[in-house]
């Protein structure tokens, strides 16, 4: 079995990446050694908001509502091409986002 290792932007080992059944076996270990860094370090982690990284309110709507291009142009009968265009825009009209939200 290959590990996929991630590495930070100065070149070192930084994560890695398991296969689902092997991360599930080793999980309550997991956990503990992450409570143990954490109090060694003080560090609390900072919940992910992707409000903080999004701009485009068509694009933070349809994440927030953990959905795809795909299935929001399903439901907007529209195609995936046309969302991707709408959460390029800098601007949304307002009728374009109540759509949206109708449909989220």
């Amino acid at each position: 079995m290959t590990l996929q290792v991630i590495k930070s932007v100065e070149g070192k080992d930084e994560y890695v990446l398991l296969p689902i059944e092997i991360y599930q076996a080793l999980k309550g270990q997991i956990e503990e050694l992450a409570e143990e860094n954490q109090e060694e370090d003080g560090d609390e982690s900072i919940p992910f908001d992707p409000a903080n990284y999004v701009e485009n309110p068509v694009a933070l709507a349809r994440i927030q509502a953990h959905i795809t291009r795909e299935e929001l142009a399903q439901r907007l009968w529209v195609s995936t091409a046309y969302i991707g265009k709408i959460e390029r825009r800098a601007k949304v009209t307002d009728k374009m986002l109540e759509r949206v939200k109708a449909v989220l």
